[in-house]
């Protein structure tokens, strides 16, 4: 089971989110450990990952192949290949704006039957990965929000709006957020990492498309309950256009605490500079049973992006004893 890792020995961690905000999670975690476990929402309809998903019945493969460059391997051979995942085809053809390393997975999974799992595996030990990529669930999952108008005369105030790019495009507020299929399978290797995890983390990330969807699923929301491990959420730098707009930290922590369903949280990480009301924020983190931690953990350029030295060094000073 889980708990505090012992003197010496590296800290076995599974950080759930996707896409960039994921990415830079990852950035910061392999730095204090290579025990690490990226477990990666497959809702994702947008660009590649959405034209795969129309064509094939495939999870989307673009936040899959995004965690795996963030954990590639640091010889130039992998970074090499790294940089090859991420290349995305140019021209106007069939193939443009692909990324080579979607079409890596999903030509790898097919060979293997359909195993998507072992095709991450066989990519990771190419670029040679500091840690393990798991998708959330077995199967492509559709979200489903119902979004609330800004428009006081919009005769419709309240849309259902189904998909992930759909619902970062719709102006409003999103009022519910659900998956379908409602439960999904889970891998059990993401059950067994939980289980034996050290540290939980969740976000930064889209909050309602990326972070949230995690606990949409009963089987990942009753592995993180029932866990040892310390749960770290790490907030966003500024509210994203489209579906957190207006959002303070402690509104992006208001909406997660009302996800949580039994899930225990301990530390919430938020930068020192994105936060206006300390004293909100720290009533929302002890809302949750939390504790705050706030820290310099953006880009110092002033860039709203996590530092993956900075935000290291915060992940770092809440590894310990609970």
């Amino acid at each position: 089971m889980g708990g505090v890792p012992g003197r010496g020995s590296a800290p076995r961690v599974v950080a759930f989110g996707g896409g960039h905000g994921l990415a830079a999670a990852l950035a910061a975690w392999r730095r204090i450990t290579t025990e690490l476990t990226a477990v990666v929402t497959v809702a994702d309809d947008g660009g590649s990952s959405g034209r795969i998903r129309r064509e094939m019945p495939v999870l989307p493969p673009g936040d899959l192949r995004m965690a795996l460059a963030a954990l590639a391997g640091d010889q130039e051979r992998e970074q090499t290949l790294a940089g090859l995942f991420q290349h995305r085809f140019g021209g106007s053809g069939v193939l443009a704006g692909h990324p080579v390393g979607n079409l890596l997975l999903i030509g790898l999974a097919e060979m293997y039957g359909g195993d998507t799992v072992r095709a991450l595996d066989e990519l990771a030990a190419l670029i040679g990965a500091r840690g393990r990529v798991l998708p959330m669930a077995d199967e492509p999952l559709d979200l489903v929000a119902r979004v609330a108008s800004a428009d006081p005369d919009d005769p419709q105030r309240v849309r259902t709006i189904r998909g992930q790019v759909a619902i970062a495009a719709t102006p409003g507020r999103v009022c519910e957020i659900r998956i379908s299929p409602a439960d999904p399978a889970v891998h059990p290797a993401v059950l067994d990492a939980i289980a034996r995890a050290d540290v939980v983390s969740l976000g930064p990330g889209s909050w309602y498309t990326s972070v949230l969807p995690h606990l949409l699923v009963p089987r990942l929301r009753a592995a993180l309950a029932a866990t040892q491990a310390r749960v770290v959420v790490v907030l966003n730098l500024e509210p994203q256009p489209g579906e957190t707009d207006g959002f303070s930290p402690e509104e992006h922590l208001s909406v997660l605490q009302a996800h949580l369903d039994g899930v225990a949280l301990h530390t919430v990480i938020a930068d020192v500079e994105a936060v206006v009301d300390r004293r909100g924020l720290l009533e929302a983190a002890r809302g949750c049973g939390a504790e705050l931690l706030l820290a310099s953990v953006a880009e110092p350029d002033g860039a709203p992006r996590h530092d993956p030295v900075r935000l290291s060094a915060a992940l770092a000073s809440v590894v310990g004893p609970r």
